[in-house]
């Protein structure tokens, strides 16, 4: 997941990619240029990659990465077998770079939104529940991307495993340094620890999306929203900020 302050290289158009890069190739193809048919192409098999990636993604929040192959993919997107071959180059290149999407996925959906309010408490709570909106609406199919990887992936060493750790790791930093920053603002009680506060808001919400699939029952988001606001309360946290 994509954390830090500024937004996600994805977020509005990757650098050099297809917003960018189809732009260009159409100026340059105007002119008659060489550049021009290359910048078409490269804008081409941007969005065909976007298309591929767009479509694993919610493959594998369901199926999980392993379950992932090019034939699959490319009997439901816009390229054959070979071509995703080209695209990628492995499976295992393949599942890296779902990984890298389901990032800028997340990251649009639960923490840029949360940007436009006050650092701090009143952060943790908006990240809580655009968290918790995330995984009600089903930005991935199969709930959270994460939680279906992290399982599959948590034994076994490699690349793969290191992409997923990595995601989870700056979401955790994320959520904890807002925690800390509230601690500071005396938003909550000084000597709140801001890692414990982050593993059990995290413990919480994990555990939402996994019985809201499970057991097929909405209602635990808001017993979920509960328990968070009970372990923030618990720190000291205002009810009033809390809504």
């Amino acid at each position: 997941m994509r954390t830090s302050d500024a937004a996600p290289a994805a977020h509005g158009g990757t650098p050099g990619g297809t917003a960018r890069g189809g732009a260009g190739a159409t100026g340059a193809a105007a002119g008659g240029t060489p550049g021009g048919a290359t910048d078409l192409r490269r804008a081409r098999g941007d969005r065909t990659r976007r298309a591929v990636l767009d479509q694993a993604v919610q493959d594998a929040s369901v199926h999980g990465l392993d379950a992932l192959s090019l034939g699959g993919l490319a009997a439901s997107a816009p390229v054959n077998k070979s071509g995703i071959a080209g695209l990628f180059g492995s499976k295992e290149g393949l599942q890296l770079a779902v990984v890298a999407r389901a990032r800028e996925i997340y990251a649009e959906a639960v923490v840029l939104p949360a940007r436009g309010t006050e650092r701090g408490l009143a952060r943790v709570w908006e990240l809580v529940r655009r968290w918790i909106d995330y995984s009600r609406r089903r930005v991935f199919r199969g709930g959270c991307f994460f939680r279906t990887v992290e399982i599959e992936f948590d034994m076994r060493p490699g690349p793969v495993r290191d992409a997923v750790v990595e995601a989870q790791a700056e979401w955790d930093g994320y959520l904890a340094h807002q925690v800390a920053v509230a601690v500071e603002a005396g938003e909550l009680s000084a000597g709140t620890d801001a890692q414990q506060v982050a593993f059990e808001v995290n413990a919480l919400l994990n555990a939402a999306n996994d019985r809201s699939l499970l057991l097929e029952d909405d209602r635990v988001y808001a017993r979920t929203e509960a328990a968070v606001r009970t372990v923030l309360r618990a720190h000291g946290a205002d009810p009033a900020m809390l809504r």
